[in-house]
């Protein structure tokens, strides 16, 4: 069955799930913030320079119109040519009677205006006492009077004369063969000379016809594109410029910045005004957006990849381990001759091998435990011939004891007894552990076939501490080769002595100490006795006292065991250590 057909279940799915999340999440977030973070750079240093720009743009159209409304007060201040002129000249009797304006000839004035700058496209003076019209024109055009409209400009500055007027794009459709769009400027000559009086004295008024290609050149920086929109608007919503065909409608003084459009406005003090600028974001960030798309792309192709590579990866380590698997039912099965092929040497190559190995084993064992088997049976027979001859060698004991009784040997008697007790003890097949009280009487009776044999020259005292449980269990057999050492080396030499027994409880150890008066041992061979009980390697002639120590680590612990402190003429003690057994 297909790994991936079992679902959450498989290990293999899981791994490839957590490999690609694991992968496929940081580089998601990471991309993800950093396409954020780039593009949001990128859109605020845009955005900012744009403003800068707009700003720049909207300095330079303010000095633009204060540029012309200097232009405008040449009729007052003289200023031109290198020729200043005195203020108190009488403008009225010029105008009206010399046709001067500051002692120059009214067409050689408007003619100097109109050259002073390349975007006045045409000047003209409107005198006041008579309306007569003195025109200077760039292209010489004929002027078509009857289009003009002065009524309509002299109108709006009648309210107050002293003041510049500034009148929106427009066609100078009023000389012939002319479409261009232009701005006019208009300022009224008032006569500054004599009395003052409530009402100027307007002697005549100036326009000049700006080209609105001026504003070309400072509009040309944005590089504006077909969606966007540019508006030049005075304080009354008045469109001085746009970029949109005529008829477009107007624009929102408080235009707000959304998903579709950058909205960038800067005021115009002079017209009391501003310019705004709305960028359209599809073509500003055309370039942003076309490489965000590649990225998002790139991210969608290295997933596509990391999520083939992780199927291939799973499948490739989930088939060895599927072959892995069947092998191991049948096994299960009882089948143990088969072996898996290693192909590699990596860990899947090392479970291969150590499951050919486990097979191996496994058969092994088998025929092990078989023939084990075998031998148990063998074994248990034999236990049960052997039962016989202990039981005929203590009738045997108990015949002889009775005879002695008869014959009243006494002592002979007793010695029997002990030594039937003595087998009976040693020969009884049972578990390794007695009670206290068991092993005492055992050394008792051993203690008396020695004390007979020596003619009464040994003896033995035993102390047992109040808080001693004599049912508490120990090692079986442990106390009575330690005595018998205590005898052999230490009091036959001498030829008399006693062999002391305490049986004491230390919080959860009972110690039992076999000590005696003998001759003792140097500090070299107490040294080396300890180095061979602590080392298990170690052979040693004291076959009793390291098999016992073994027997007590082996059946309660290492912390368990015997110690021997011994002083060279004084005597041995031995202590033996068990745990407290409760129950």
């Amino acid at each position: 069955m297909p790994i991936w057909g079992r679902g959450p279940k498989s290990i293999f799915v899981k791994f490839s799930a957590s490999f690609l999340l694991v992968g496929l999440i940081p580089l998601f977030a990471l991309s993800f913030f950093s396409v954020q973070t780039f593009s949001g750079y990128v859109e605020r240093y845009t955005t900012s320079n744009l403003q800068q720009m707009v700003l720049y743009m909207s300095y330079n159209l303010n000095s633009a119109f204060n540029q012309y409304n200097e232009v405008s007060k040449l009729m007052y201040t003289g200023r031109y040519e290198g020729f200043i002129e005195s203020y108190s000249q009488n403008q009225t009797q010029n105008v009206n009677e010399l046709e001067q304006i500051n002692t120059i000839p009214i067409e050689s004035f408007l003619k100097t205006v109109l050259f002073s700058d390349s975007y006045i496209s045409s000047v003209q003076f409107i005198r006041q006492s008579d309306g007569k019209m003195y025109v200077q024109e760039r292209s010489n055009r004929s002027l078509n009077m009857e289009t003009v409209p002065n009524a309509e400009w002299l109108s709006a500055m009648a309210d107050d004369p002293s003041k510049v007027a500034i009148f929106p794009t427009h066609q100078d459709s009023y000389f012939y063969g002319s479409d261009r769009q232009v701005f006019t400027i208009g300022r009224s000559l008032i006569d500054t000379s004599g009395r003052v009086t409530k009402e100027p004295k307007v002697v005549g008024t100036l326009f000049l016809d700006i080209d609105t290609s001026l504003f070309q050149q400072f509009f040309r920086e944005l590089s504006l594109g077909e969606k966007d929109e540019l508006y030049l608007l005075d304080g009354e919503g008045r469109t001085y410029f746009s970029n949109q065909p005529a008829g477009t409608a107007g624009v929102p003084t408080a235009a707000q910045s959304n998903d579709e459009m950058i909205v960038l406005s800067e005021s115009i003090p002079f017209l009391n005004g501003q310019v705004i600028a709305k960028i359209h974001r599809g073509n500003l960030f055309e370039q942003l957006l076309s490489a965000r798309a590649t990225v998002y792309i790139a991210i969608g192709i290295c997933a596509f990849v990391m999520i083939v590579m992780g199927a291939w990866f799973s499948r490739r380590l989930a088939a060895p381990i599927r072959e892995l698997i069947r092998q191991m039912a049948v096994v299960e099965s009882g089948k143990l001759d088969i072996q898996l092929s290693v192909n590699s040497n990596d860990e899947m190559g090392r479970l291969a091998h150590g499951f050919n190995r486990m097979v191996e084993r496994l058969q092994v064992y088998i025929d092990e435990a078989y023939v084990a088997q075998i031998k148990q049976k063998q074994t248990e027979l034999n236990a049960l011939k052997s039962q016989i001859r202990p039981h005929y060698l203590y009738n045997t004991l108990e015949v002889i004891r009775m005879n002695a009784v008869d014959k009243e040997a006494g002592e002979v008697a007793d010695m029997i007894l002990a030594l039937s007790n003595e087998l009976k003890y040693v020969i009884d097949y049972g578990e390794d552990r007695v009670s206290i009280a068991s092993e005492l009487a055992h050394l008792q009776n051993y203690f008396y076939i020695i004390s007979v044999r020596y003619e009464n020259r040994f003896e033995l005292h035993l102390d047992i501490a109040p808080d001693v449980n004599l049912d508490w269990p120990i090692l079986k057999l442990s106390l009575q080769p330690m005595v018998e050492n205590a005898v052999q080396h230490g009091l036959r030499l001498q030829g008399k002595g006693t062999v002391g027994i305490t049986v004491e409880r230390r919080e959860q150890v009972v110690a039992i100490t076999i000590y005696d008066d003998g001759v003792g041992m140097s500090r070299e061979t107490l040294s080396r006795i300890n180095k061979i009980l602590e080392d298990p390697e170690a052979p040693s002639k004291n076959v009793g006292m390291k098999n016992v120590h073994e027997r007590i680590r082996s059946s309660f612990g290492e912390a368990y065991g015997l110690s021997v402190n011994s002083r060279e003429h004084v005597g041995t003690s031995i202590t033996l250590t068990f745990p407290v057994i409760t129950e």
